[in-house]
């Protein structure tokens, strides 16, 4: 999310995984984060451009790479983007191409694509909703995941169609004092 300054691939990935470990993981929004985390499966890539003409292609790239490994080495991709589509509603059409890309590119079955971005919006909610930042991420972000883990994940989670419901119990019950005390914005661990 470019705010004049163009961001590095350093600043990005250190901010992604401040948000990861402290939002996604501290407050167990996603229970499957945390293993793959602790074994250093995930793998951070950083598209710098600040037009998004390439970034299909950069995600296409590292489907080809995800799926080229183990995924005892390599079990999911963030794909961040921190100085292209600022806009959200850009960001969220872009997604939706990019699915349509890895579903044509022959990845349909074998991924799925998440995604984040810090002006997340579920539709019928407000801007302010602190139950957006579910999928708040410091800079929009392409989350490839593979589905035979996200399979394994789910039949190893006893409830996972509950998780939705409670993150938004914990984000109200947290607020948006508490979501600011995280420090998980662009920069915030340089504060």
């Amino acid at each position: 999310m470019n705010t004049g300054a163009t961001i590095s691939a350093a600043q990005a990935q250190a901010d992604t995984q401040r948000w990861l470990e402290r939002a996604v993981i501290g407050l167990n929004l996603c229970p499957f984060a945390k293993a793959v985390h602790v074994r250093g499966q995930i793998h951070y890539a950083v598209y710098l451009p600040g037009e998004e003409a390439d970034l299909i292609d950069a995600l296409l790239l590292e489907a080809h790479e995800l799926a080229a490994r183990d995924p005892s080495e390599r079990d999911t991709t963030l794909l961040i983007a921190p100085n292209t589509l600022a806009d959200f509603l850009d960001f969220n059409d872009f997604t939706a191409r990019a699915e349509r890309r890895l579903m044509r590119a022959g990845f349909d079955g074998q991924f799925q694509l998440a995604s984040f971005h810090p002006h997340y919006q579920f539709a019928g909610t407000e801007a302010e909703d602190i139950t957006n930042a579910t999928n708040r991420a410091p800079y929009p972000t392409l989350h490839l995941l593979r589905e035979d883990s996200v399979s394994r994940a789910v039949e190893a989670f006893p409830d996972a169609e509950a998780i939705f419901g409670r993150n938004i119990q914990t984000l109200e019950a947290l607020g948006a004092a508490g979501w600011d005390a995280l420090d998980v914005d662009p920069g915030g661990a340089a504060r």
